[in-house]
Formats: structure tokens, C-alpha cells, sequence
């Protein structure tokens, strides 16, 4: 009976989400790759996401989803979590970028990820993408409460796009990106 009513709650929970999601995600086809590109101005924020969604979930692939769409929202359009997924690897309500790949682990999976340099080779700039609080702390009237603002920015709304999506780093205004915009890069 306990088992009962744990899955009417749980479908009952899904058709609410259902309900609410702005849009519902829909899968794209990798062989369908004959369709025009279109390029949105540089300061227009795209109305659909394109993510990659791979590993332990039911239907791994391509899936466009709307603006502002979160990991829980990529991983519902792939099917949901797979039976052997590690659910507590992935960050569920982190905003997903256009162009990510999700992916998600089994239990005790090392994921390969590539390795980054901390700036563009040679040329001594700090990648807002992967610079860590010390990185980020060399740059002039970055501290590290600054840094670490940046940090927790980037794990909530994903990678930085552009030099310019500092602004919306509380504390970083446009004197202090003026300072920073030759010294980083995304």
C-alpha cells in the first residue's frame, strides 16, 4: 500500500512539472543536420537551447530546449535517469548553456573531461571557465570574495559566454570590467 501511494506521488509530481514547463523539449535527430543556421545577434539571448544529453539516462541525444531551461528539464526530455544512474552527481536545478553536454555518471564513473588551460596558451589571460578562486585572485581589484563570486556564479548559470556576462557577478561593475576585459577570457 506504502509503494501505492509513493507512485501515485511520484506521477502526480510529474504531471504537475509537466504542466508547468514552459514548453515541452523536443528531441532532434542527428540526421537532420540540413537545416539553415541561424546566428542571433551578439546580445540577443537565444528563445531554444541545444544540449547534448549522454550517459545514464533512458534516451541519450540531442534536445532543444526553452531559454533558462535547468539540468532537470534536459534529463526529463532524455527519458529521465537511467536505472543505474548516479542521480546525486548531477546538479538538477544548475541552468543548462546552449551547446552543453550533460552527462551523466553511474555510481563510482570517473569522468574524463578535457583539460583546459587557464587562459588562451601563452598569453597569460584567466579563462572565467575554468580559473580557479588563486587564478582569479592575481587579477587587479579581485580578491577573494570577488573570485569566489565568480566561481559560484559559473556553477549556478554555467559557463561565462562572453567577458562581459561579469556584470552580473554581484560586485563587478562596469569600472572593474573595464580593468578585467584584456586580462580574461571565456
Amino acid at each position: 500500500m506504502l509503494a501505492l501511494a509513493a507512485l501515485a506521488l511520484t506521477v502526480g509530481i510529474g504531471i504537475v512539472r509537466g504542466a508547468l514547463a514552459p514548453t515541452e523539449p523536443v528531441p532532434v535527430a542527428s540526421d537532420t543536420v540540413d537545416a539553415p543556421a541561424v546566428t542571433p545577434a551578439p546580445d540577443a539571448a537565444p528563445a531554444e537551447l541545444y544540449v547534448h544529453v549522454a550517459g545514464a539516462v533512458r534516451a541519450p541525444g540531442l534536445y532543444v530546449l526553452a531559454a533558462g531551461a535547468r539540468v532537470v528539464d534536459a534529463v526529463a526530455a532524455a527519458g529521465g535517469f537511467a536505472d543505474d544512474a548516479d542521480r546525486s552527481a548531477v546538479n538538477l536545478a544548475r541552468v543548462v548553456t546552449d551547446g552543453e553536454q550533460l552527462y551523466v555518471p553511474t555510481p563510482g564513473e570517473q569522468i574524463a573531461t578535457p583539460a583546459e588551460p587557464a587562459g588562451a596558451p601563452g598569453d597569460g589571460r584567466v579563462n572565467l571557465n575554468t580559473a580557479d578562486v588563486a587564478a582569479l585572485d592575481t587579477l587587479p581589484r579581485i580578491g577573494p570574495a570577488i573570485a569566489q563570486r565568480i566561481i559560484d556564479w559559473r556553477d549556478e548559470h554555467g559557463t561565462f559566454t562572453s567577458v562581459e556576462d561579469l556584470l552580473a557577478v554581484p560586485g563587478i561593475g562596469e569600472k572593474m570590467l573595464d580593468a578585467l576585459r584584456d586580462l580574461v577570457v571565456v
